[in-house]
């Protein structure tokens, strides 16, 4: 068995056609079933069932398929750590982002990571929190800017516990409360949210049964923005992170509630379990607890 020959089978896994394996591969295709035949000889077991219009795994190529990624994800990790020793400040990060929190938070760290380490190339990746879990599981981010809870399959760090806040309209009969507002007291208010897929969302559904009651949504947004803007004009009321407001000047500006109980959410820096961190996430990491530290002071 040649390392190559654990490449090949994971194209044709992945591609379910041995044409756009062997394009992907940049090799001829009938070097491709060469090539495996001649591993599936060796194994005494067929690896893949052929058709005329597709190839589908056995059993044996899931089990084979599983095991040889294994492998190479073991030489990748190994060939990184090798960087490390010979390369102590120099490498890629490829680092992923809520937009609602990367544009809070990334100005402000990014600028100071630059400085300390200029050989190291950080590249950002915004999506959904659904989105960015499954990138980070499988390996396509070094680390990422998330909120708890998160899936299970990746390590996490603490970065920061951030207040939520309620926001509501200008006009709102809550406005000039001097007093914390009870969550239960929020069950007949119309909700403007975030879409599915964002871990803000899950959190403002939770708040909303600790209250007792299922949110009357009435706007779903992908926009942390434009949520605060429709609460401005008088659309509905929205759970806000602190970070998030507004300031008292800006236009279409909420007015900012506190909360009984005083609700929190918490930021992580997460990466998949059992990954080696490189040196260059280390200093990525150490730096964002550091500058949310003194930016985000209570």
């Amino acid at each position: 068995m040649e390392f190559r020959q654990l490449q090949y089978v994971i194209q044709i896994a992945k591609e379910k056609n041995f044409s756009r394996a062997a394009e992907k591969l940049h090799i001829a295709q009938p070097s491709l079933s060469q090539q495996l035949s001649k591993l599936e000889k060796e194994l005494g077991v067929l690896l893949f069932r052929r058709t005329t219009n597709s190839v589908e795994l056995t059993h044996a190529g899931s089990v084979f398929v599983d095991k040889a990624q294994n492998i190479l994800d073991s030489i990748e990790q190994l060939k990184q750590e090798l960087d490390d020793h010979a390369h102590m400040r120099k490498g890629k990060l490829v680092v992923g982002s809520l937009p609602m929190t990367g544009s809070h938070v990334l100005p402000l760290v990014l600028p100071v990571f630059a400085k300390k380490y200029p050989n190291i190339e950080v590249a950002l990746v915004e999506d959904t929190s659904s989105r960015l879990e499954q990138l980070t599981a499988s390996g396509q981010t070094d680390l990422c800017l998330l909120s708890l809870p998160i899936d299970p399959a990746l390590s996490w760090e603490p970065i920061i516990e951030e207040e939520i806040c309620l926001a509501v309209p200008p006009a709102h009969p809550l406005a000039n409360n001097s007093t914390p507002i009870p969550l239960p007291r929020l069950a007949k208010e119309p909700f403007i949210v975030l879409k599915k897929g964002q871990g803000f969302r899950q959190i403002t559904l939770e708040l909303c049964e600790q209250g007792g009651f299922e949110p009357n949504i009435v706007f779903e947004s992908s926009n942390i923005e434009t949520v605060q803007s429709l609460v401005a004009a008088g659309m509905g009321i929205a759970f806000v992170p602190k970070m998030m407001t507004r300031a008292k000047w800006s236009t279409h500006t909420p007015v900012y509630l506190p909360l009984e109980p005083a609700p929190s959410r918490t930021l992580v820096i997460a990466s998949r379990k059992g990954r080696y961190l490189s040196k260059a996430s280390e200093a990525f990491i150490d730096t964002m607890k550091l500058t949310l530290e003194e930016n985000y002071e209570d």
